[in-house]
């Protein structure tokens, strides 16, 4: 049972939710062509900057867990070497209820780095499945090739050419019987595709006609056709010789890999910094650089998908790019501001109210950010005990006794117990 391309998405998690997206989709486009801009590309950009902004509130909870986690992991790192070591349960349930208790000062739960990644992937994936199929859920686009595909089916010696091209090879399991079925392959035919089924069918030449003015006037976007691939926008700007649209083939793609690599850079650049001082510094070091190289490959990886799919996905992927970008400078923007003693407080006085409901005590959680130590061979913490051991010296030092005599040292005695006087 066919559960891709135009038969929409049956599949138990993406099914409903392509379904959600492609209503909201059909009324964007519906919405453009009644302001008298029918264009698919305008609808994909305004429907991947609605799907990010209705996910935004998950993105600034995925980057204050970050920000908590970089000033909270020393304070967690103490508890664990506290209980280093020992393994009897009544330990292991004392640590686990410390740290739980960090948690909730800090307002964090353990899966809240993974809880808004776990949300957004299906929706993400569904996402992809409606432009990859905007026949299958924009209505007015699936109109257009009715009347041709009913013309193709009552002619088997055409149907049995769509069979053969090189765009129905992804659909071959699926019924070529089906309306559905040719408009799927009629939506990934190439310029060349067309004009050989023209050529092969003068009797469907003006329906084809009729179709192809009705698909360009929708896949039209700054002269590119968006349901083409880059690929075949190539072969046939070679083949004509024109340099503009050779241009544009290749724009598409270079801008996907580009856009990506610069959100990457931006999302990173929240990120807080691999702890190495745990004795799993290898490991970080290593996991670090997997995934620094990660990062550089997939940008790459998305130009060479932008070559072979349709260029409305290449549009989709800088849109989404784009806007992440604008949306990561605003969330860092948001949470570098954020008052996180006042943050700390305020966790503390939910965490007992949550506490009292359950009929349990308050719980009594310091409101002191735990900073992380400097190694002892750190230049800065070196300068700062040299700083703190020449302040020293100068405040038992003072008078005119010769440093290391038996006056100096009474000196240090007198002047110590005037400091330390209540």
């Amino acid at each position: 049972m066919p559960i891709m391309f135009l038969t929409q998405n049956d599949s138990f998690i993406l099914g409903p939710i392509a379904k959600v997206l492609g209503v909201l989709i059909n009324y964007i486009f519906e919405f453009l062509n009644f302001i008298g801009i029918s264009n698919i590309g305008l609808a994909i950009i305004l429907f991947t900057i609605v799907i990010y902004m209705l996910m935004l509130p998950l993105t600034v909870k995925q980057q204050k867990f970050s920000k908590m986690s970089s000033v909270m992991n020393p304070e967690i790192k103490m508890i664990q070497d506290k209980y280093k070591g020992k393994q009897d349960q009544a330990s292991m349930l004392k640590q686990q209820d410390e740290i739980k208790a960090v948690y909730a000062k800090y307002g964090v739960s353990p899966s809240g780095s993974c809880l808004p990644l776990l949300v957004q992937m299906p929706i993400l994936f569904a996402l992809y499945r409606v432009i990859y199929a905007i026949p299958a859920y924009v209505t007015r686009v699936k109109d257009i090739f009715t009347e041709l595909v009913t013309n193709i089916l009552s002619n088997q010696k055409a149907v049995e050419f769509i069979q053969s091209t090189d765009s129905a090879k992804q659909f071959a399991k699926q019924s070529f019987e089906e309306s559905n079925t040719i408009i799927d392959v009629l939506n990934r035919f190439s310029t060349a595709e067309w004009i050989s089924l023209a050529e092969k069918f003068p009797e469907l030449g003006e329906t084809i006609e009729t179709t192809q003015a009705s698909l360009n006037q929708y896949n039209n976007f700054l002269g590119l056709n968006i349901a083409e691939t880059p690929w075949d926008m190539l072969k046939v700007a070679f083949a004509a010789g024109a340099i503009l649209m050779i241009i544009g083939a290749i724009v598409i793609p270079v801008l996907s890999g580009l856009t990506q690599w610069l959100s990457v850079k931006i999302s990173m650049s929240a990120q807080p910094k691999n702890d190495t001082s745990s004795g799993n510094g290898d490991m970080a070091e290593s996991m670090a650089s997997s995934m620094k190289m990660m990062n550089n490959l997939m940008p790459l990886i998305s130009v060479y998908f932008c070559f072979v799919l349709p260029a409305g996905m290449g549009l989709y992927w800088i849109a989404s790019a784009v806007v992440r970008m604008i949306q990561q400078l605003f969330v860092n923007r948001k949470i570098n501001k954020m008052d996180i003693e006042a943050e700390i407080k305020k966790n503390i006085e939910k965490y007992n109210a949550k506490r009292a409901k359950q009929g349990l005590p308050a719980q009594k959680l310091s409101t002191t950010i735990v900073k992380e130590a400097k190694p002892a061979d750190d230049p800065a913490a070196k300068e700062e005990r040299q700083a703190k051991q020449k302040k020293a010296s100068e405040y038992y030092n003072q008078g005119n006794a010769k440093p290391g005599s038996l006056a100096a040292k009474a000196r240090m005695v007198q002047q110590y117990n005037e400091k330390n006087k209540k």
